[in-house]
């Protein structure tokens, strides 16, 4: 599953409805969640960056772009599977599966406007806000993540010839970074909260309360 001439993912039928897929393969698998961590020791493809895919972008926003693609990937494969119920839940009072798909969606949204060296809106702070909701089907959620990465890939591709030294600013506080700076943190960060939400996605899948 690599992203190749477009960013864009495509919304496909499926036995839970039309969500959006990298290549045009299915988004959310219909396997329960035993059947998905059997299935996570079987062969398969590397890791996207290895795949060879992507040679046409440089190789910072290439490495960027391959950190998203995995990211979608194993939300899909960890979080997919989990009921509205369930993707809401914070066993043991850690922050929830949505919350932590949600924060990937805007923090993205968020950093690549710094990148792109504006300060963020009077909506982007609502949004920032309202993370945490505890609304919203899985379907929904996951849609967001979806429409997050797709969006994101193409600005990430916009920035991918600039000179990666530009000085950027980022907050209030207007602390400096570079574009560079700006786009290596959004693949660290990225990955950071969907290591987060798998771990919640585990609790909550194997757990008799959810």
């Amino acid at each position: 599953m690599s992203i190749r001439s477009r960013d864009v993912p495509r919304g496909l039928s499926s036995g839970i409805a039309d969500v959006p897929s990298w290549d045009g393969l299915p988004a959310f698998t219909d396997c329960p969640y035993e059947e998905m961590r059997m299935n996570a020791s079987k062969p398969s493809l590397p890791e996207p960056w290895l795949r060879g895919t992507l040679a046409d972008v440089p190789v910072v926003a290439r490495g960027v772009l391959h950190a998203l693609e995995l990211a979608w990937e194993d939300a899909n494969k960890w979080c997919g599977g989990l009921s509205d119920i369930q993707i809401h839940a914070r066993p043991t009072g850690l922050p929830s599966v949505a919350f932590q798909l949600r924060h990937i969606a805007g923090s993205l949204d968020r950093l690549l406007t710094y990148a792109e060296g504006h300060a963020l809106s009077e909506e982007q702070l609502q949004r920032l806000k309202a993370e945490g909701r505890a609304d919203g089907s899985a379907k929904e959620v996951l849609s967001e993540l979806a429409a997050a990465i797709s969006t994101g890939s193409s600005r990430i591709r916009a920035l991918a010839s600039d000179d990666l030294s530009l000085p950027r600013v980022v907050g209030t506080k207007r602390l400096p970074t570079t574009l560079g700076g700006l786009l290596v943190h959004i693949a660290d960060h990225t990955q950071r909260h969907v290591g987060q939400a798998i771990t919640t996605a585990k609790l909550v899948s194997a757990s008799k309360v959810f």
